[in-house]
């Protein structure tokens, strides 16, 4: 049975990576793609979308409408390939060497094809399995939670969900969470060799992240040796910086977008309060010398981590299927598997490749991994059908 599985889900997997879904971009094009394909299969899917309607997440479920199910959820946006270095055309899917090239082929699209090759199978199965594909996760997370709601509201209970980041089919029952803010300064511009009838966003912008140097220094140094995280504390970065216009004119406006990554028993708000207190009392200094400057902090995304309490079942479960007798594991990056817990799901982390080719140019999957996804989602339809 795998070996039939597999040839359809390269083929699904060349039509998935074809589409540019980075996150810049609409997704539309997939989710019509696979919208067609589950149509084919008497499956219905329901989409739900953003604001615009220019992407939208897609849920369906195979099988009967009974309790009990699997949700299998997987993102369908991509990173940018902008500025890397591929040696292979990164829409389409190239194998080298046993390894099969293509941005998205590793995260995650290699599990959405392997999912939707195996709707044949589970469409015969005694409890459903509840596809799950979204969109935007890639920038915070933020397509998933809309269609988490209405798949809580709406579908007879599963007894967990399966999120296929790529973790070399390892069990993983604990992530880190994420927020990430934009801080944007307003100055007064002014000759830089007059500094004192005017202000410098620039300025004011360093030493507001010099003072977020100092936290991420300080999260160093309170981490827990103990920690099952690698590295044990939360983090916290700065992803991008701009401002000014040239050398000798005070800046009128300086931006800059950082991001926090807590354990489970780290708060982002306790961490931050400080930082937010800083920018509130500068704020106003900077409005009473200038009524038109000030500087504001805008949460951009806000994703939970995933606790390893209270998966158990699940780890077992997949555990079962998987073949992977070791302890579950934990990852320092985010996904959406804590949204998926934080509505009620008992849920793991769990899907083929490596983490460490997300993102690079030249993004692989391996075969092997590809092969043993396929085994999973058999196992996974033989589980599902027994009464």
């Amino acid at each position: 049975m795998t070996n039939a599985l597999i040839p359809a889900a390269r083929d699904i997997l060349a039509k998935l990576i074809a589409f540019d879904t980075t996150s810049r971009n609409s997704n539309l094009e997939l989710i019509a793609w696979v919208e067609d394909y589950l149509g084919q299969h008497g499956v219905s899917s329901t989409r739900v979308v953003n604001a615009d309607a220019s992407k939208a997440n897609l849920y369906a479920s195979v099988g009967p409408a009974v309790e009990g199910g699997v949700i299998l959820s997987g993102h369908s946006d991509v990173v940018p390939i902008d500025g890397q270095d591929w040696d292979s055309d990164p829409w389409t899917v190239t194998e080298r060497d046993g390894l099969l090239h293509g941005r998205g082929t590793c995260d995650m699209k290699g599990f959405i094809a392997l999912a939707l090759a195996a709707v044949p199978l589970f469409k015969d199965c005694a409890k459903p399995v509840h596809l799950a594909f979204s969109y935007d996760e890639e920038i915070g997370c933020l397509g998933a939670p809309a269609m988490i709601d209405e798949m809580a509201a709406k579908l007879p209970k599963p007894a967990l969900a399966i999120i296929g980041e790529p973790t070399m089919m390892k069990v993983i029952n604990g992530h880190k969470g994420i927020t990430v803010h934009e801080v944007e300064v307003l100055g007064h511009e002014a000759h830089s060799s007059l500094p004192h009838i005017g202000l410098s966003a620039n300025m004011v912008a360093v030493e507001l992240m010099h003072e977020l140097a100092g936290l991420a220094r300080t999260l160093w140094e309170q981490g827990d040796p103990e920690s099952p995280f690698i590295p044990p504390h939360a983090t916290l970065t700065i992803g991008r910086m701009e401002g000014g216009t040239a050398p000798n004119i005070l800046a009128r406006r300086a931006h800059f977008v950082f991001d926090l990554r807590c354990p489970p028993d780290v708060d982002p708000e306790a961490v931050l309060a400080p930082f937010k207190a800083k920018i509130a009392a500068l704020d106003g200094e900077m409005k009473q010398a200038f009524p038109n400057a000030g500087v504001t902090i805008t949460r951009r995304s806000n994703a939970p981590p995933m606790a390893p309490s209270g998966s158990r079942e699940a780890e077992d479960f997949v555990r079962r299927l998987t073949g992977d007798n070791g302890p579950a594991g934990v990852v320092s990056y985010a996904a959406e598997a804590g949204q998926f817990q934080q509505a009620g799901f008992a849920t793991v982390v769990c899907g083929p490749g490596s983490i460490e080719q997300a993102h690079q140019p030249n993004e692989y999957l391996a075969v092997d991994q590809f092969a043993r996804g396929a085994d999973f989602m058999q196992r996974l339809a033989e589980e599902l059908s027994r009464p």
